[in-house]
């Protein structure tokens, strides 16, 4: 079986991470000033991020794929690429839930004496996923800023806080960076237990007081089953969620419109998944605002 997998001429890239954005699956990031296809696993070879390559360094190649082999990737390409880029793909696997692979790539750098970047990066970073007085500590070095993983706990905020001042500005009960799910962690620190709220994108511009109705004391995801790509991967990282952070329960938030509905299904096919199984309550909202519904399903 043939497939084909993106290739990037090093020479010609500048690591502009103008091809980021283009790869829905979180493949590439920009690791010692060149972008580097992290994984084999999630490229899908269609070549979304080509078009966004102004100095024309990607390409696709077509070549013979065997079954993935974990081992194989990290010693043909991965280990390569210092421990920076191990790094990076240790976490690209986590961040999709796929906790066997993650496990064959710790067995192959035990066999060949290859140091586990993930300890020293705990070494080095006490606190690595807090956020205290405006200083926040990414989660992991590499890739896009945006998807780094941030908790907010330590900021000194209660999550039962609220703006009491008249004319102050509401607080935000976001306790976390990042909150689209195909960019967070299913492993980040603050799904540790924690109740999850899976909101559908709309709907906290439906809500007025969706910070106070629904967000205090919860851990966020938000998705759109409609617009957004790769639904296996959310799939994969909700049931990631539920065995490896064993959250606690899941409020799912969906707008009227019968797209919305996917949201529940993708959270059903994550429950049959997953070992666990997790209480789940399905909130509707209307266009304007108004819950219509409330119940655990």
């Amino acid at each position: 079986m043939k497939r084909q997998i993106i290739t990037i001429d090093e020479k010609r890239c500048t690591g502009c991470g103008d091809c980021i954005p283009g790869c829905p699956e979180g493949a590439l990031q920009v690791i010692d000033g060149k972008a580097r296809l992290i994984s084999d696993l999630f490229c899908d070879g269609l070549g979304a991020c080509i078009g966004h390559c102004p100095t024309g360094a990607m390409k696709i190649e077509t070549r013979e794929a065997e079954p993935y082999d974990e081992k194989r990737v990290m010693h043909e390409s991965i280990a390569k690429g210092g421990p920076n880029v191990i790094a990076a793909h240790l976490h690209h696997l986590m961040d999709h839930g796929q906790s066997d692979f993650v496990q064959q790539a710790l067995e192959y750098l035990e066999e060949e004496g290859i140091a586990n970047p993930l300890e020293s990066e705990a070494a080095r970073e006490p606190a690595p996923q807090s956020a205290h007085a405006g200083h926040h500590h990414a989660a992991h070095a590499g890739g896009c800023p945006g998807s780094r993983t941030i908790d907010f706990s330590a900021n000194g905020k209660s999550d039962t806080a609220v703006a009491t001042m008249p004319g102050a500005p509401a607080e935000s009960a976001l306790r976390q960076w990042p909150i689209q799910l195909h960019l967070v962690s299913p492993q980040a620190p603050y799904f540790q237990g924690s109740d999850l709220l899976l909101a559908a994108d709309c709907v906290a511009f439906a809500v007025g007081d969706f910070h106070g109705s629904f967000m205090r004391g919860k851990s966020l995801a938000i998705a759109c089953p409609k617009l957004d790509s790769e639904m296996h991967i959310y799939v994969d990282k909700l049931a990631a969620m539920i065995d490896m952070s064993h959250i606690n329960t899941i409020t799912v938030a969906i707008m009227e419109v019968p797209c919305c509905g996917g949201l529940m299904s993708i959270v059903a096919e994550a429950q049959r998944k997953a070992k666990r199984k997790v209480p789940v309550k399905k909130v509707v909202i209307s266009l304007q605002g108004e819950t219509l519904s409330e119940e655990w399903v």
